[in-house]
């Protein structure tokens, strides 16, 4: 028996998400995805000074924050051609990195894990049979039975309120939850464990970004935070210790319960290792500059594309290859909607006055989204962690490789099973450790600089832009959380003519283009058994798997400063 549904809005994610899905005999056979709110800071960019671009581009998210300035203020490096010091290079890794960790391991507990962990479950756990569980797993010293009993009284009092605030409306007791009680309690108390871990590592952005969210030491040329071993108000050798400190306790808290609990998890859901896969096309647009070089050949992530889960073949990523559609988007080109554009050409218009939602079910045959729909060589692309660890997997990164192929092996999995909503979220982890451990590394660079005596940070070469030319275009990338994001700038006249950004979440979650080609969130979903349509917990497994993010997506301003809503405080 067919069956449609609509799950609007998708939670614990960030952003407007709508998913629609055709059921038929228990699985997905169609699916759509739609994001239901309008933004436009795109076009607020045209006519100002590129240098401020990043100031702008920060405000696209409250969850993301320093991406946008790190990729808008390449793309303006690169269209003048300025290179940064070695110091802005390694605060600059130090930052984005810590980024990373801190967001996967909230995504891993906070966003994703209450699709596989039930709640309800977790108080009918043996706090004894769940410490001797978390002991086996790992050495991490919170693991006592007194430790366990406590959180499951804490746990039982809260659930006797009523007032169940972010476990409300779950879907518990669903016949899709696999995990015993212990693994359910020590899944829960690591929850609340990461709260308060999370609020102490990302005090390294207030450190060397002077505020979070939203750093403010970003700067085109560099960065505007000092070296200096004798001042107080720079980087000196009592904030490097400090940074350290911090790093080595990230480090210590992903290697000792997130990866422990993603591997203790996982076995139980195998299964979703052939669930999900979606379009098979990866891009990954590398990041973290291992050493000061021009050009792409040093970073730690490796720039490239792999077509159809080929993992012998890792193509070269050339960014001219990046169209966007706007077929089935409330957009409309004026070149016509059947026809991608590069984003260097890119419009995002809010002249589009035909229907838009609310209604009971999206008009999917037109236009059904605010996201548009990226392509590259005109084909849909999954980006992400996923796709960042495949293509340094495939291009042979050695500490990749043995890190997914340690995964595998506990997990007694083939490579295949990476292209799934399993594979996905284990991709998610594995990236997490490597980079809590290659921070402390651009630390200790970071440090060995200093004590040499190379203090510099910021290049001003060309910071006056009588020296610029009259016009300039430049592409600007960042491996983000959730993936492949890139600002694209056009300069005239000193000022910026266009911008365009194209984010994570514009790749996967974007619609159906002018081919008719599903964008990854629609075609992961193909597929997916379903036990309750009215309870499709599934769907939000696969899709949690990407870490949404559509208020970075869209892109709500007006750039004629119209209001559009007024929100009225009691």
């Amino acid at each position: 028996m067919a069956k449609r549904i609509a799950v609007d809005p998708i939670t614990r994610i960030e952003g407007h998400l709508r998913i629609e899905a055709q059921i038929e005999d228990g699985k997905i056979v169609d699916a759509w995805s739609s994001s239901t709110a309008f933004r436009g800071i795109e076009t607020i960019l045209k006519g100002r000074d590129p240098r401020d671009a990043h100031h702008f581009t920060q405000r696209f998210c409250g969850v993301c924050t320093t991406v946008h300035s790190m990729a808008s203020i390449r793309a303006v490096e690169d269209a003048l051609n300025i290179q940064i010091p070695d110091n802005a290079r390694l605060i600059r890794n130090l930052i984005m990195g810590i980024q990373n960790v801190q967001d996967h391991v909230i995504h891993f507990y906070h966003l994703h894990a209450l699709d596989w962990v039930d709640i309800t479950s977790a108080l009918k756990a043996d706090p004894a049979a769940t410490a001797k569980f978390a002991q086996s797993i790992s050495t991490w010293p919170k693991s006592s039975a007194t430790y366990f009993k406590g959180i499951q009284d804490k746990l039982a009092a809260f659930a006797g309120t009523g007032r169940l605030g972010p476990f409300q409306n779950a879907y518990w007791g669903h016949s899709a939850y696999k995990l015993p009680p212990e693994a359910n309690l020590m899944a829960v108390a690591h929850y609340l464990e990461a709260l308060e871990w999370q609020k102490d590592i990302i005090k390294i952005h207030a450190i060397l970004g002077s505020k979070n969210p939203h750093p403010q030491t970003f700067l085109v040329g560099g960065m505007s935070i000092p070296v200096d071993p004798d001042s107080q108000n720079a980087i000196n050798a009592d904030k490097i210790a400090y940074i350290r400190k911090l790093l080595r306790k990230a480090r210590a808290f992903v290697e000792q319960v997130y990866i422990p609990d993603l591997l203790a998890v996982a076995p139980a859901y195998l299964d979703w290792a052939a669930i999900g896969g979606g379009v098979g096309n990866f891009l990954s647009f590398g990041d973290f500059p291992m050493d000061n070089s021009p050009g792409t050949g040093s970073l730690f992530f490796p720039r490239g594309v792999i077509m159809g889960k080929d993992l012998a073949n890792v193509m070269e990523m050339d960014e001219k290859h990046i169209t966007e559609y706007v077929t089935h988007s409330w957009y409309n080109y004026s070149s016509g909607d059947d026809k991608g554009l590069h984003p260097y050409k890119g419009e995002t218009s809010h002249n589009y006055t035909g229907p838009k939602p609310p209604y009971e079910f999206l008009d999917t045959d037109g236009k059904y989204s605010w996201v548009k729909s990226p392509r590259y060589l005109d084909q849909p692309m999954e980006v992400g962690p996923l796709a960042r660890i495949l293509v340094a997997y495939a291009s042979g990164v050695k500490d990749v490789v043995d890190t997914v192929n340690f995964v595998l092996s506990t997990l007694g999995a083939p490579a295949s099973a990476l292209f799934s909503t399993l594979g996905r979220t284990a991709a998610r982890g594995v990236d997490c450790l490597l980079l809590a451990q290659k921070n402390e590394l651009w630390l200790d660079q970071l440090a060995d600089n200093m004590g040499r005596g190379i203090y510099d940070t910021f290049n001003k070469d060309k910071w006056d832009p009588a020296t610029w030319p009259k016009e300039a275009q430049g592409f600007g990338y960042h491996e983000a959380p959730r993936g492949a994001l890139g600002h694209f700038i056009r300069i005239e006249n000193q000022k910026i003519a266009n911008f365009q950004a194209v984010v994570p979440s514009t790749w996967n979650a974007g619609p159906r283009d002018a081919a008719g080609q599903m964008g990854p969130y629609e075609s992961a979903l193909i597929g997916t058994p379903i036990a309750d349509p009215e309870k499709p917990l599934e769907i939000l497994r696969t899709i949690h798997s990407f870490d949404p993010c559509l208020a970075c997506a869209v892109h709500v301003l007006d750039g004629k400063g119209t209001e559009i809503v007024k929100v009225r405080a009691l």
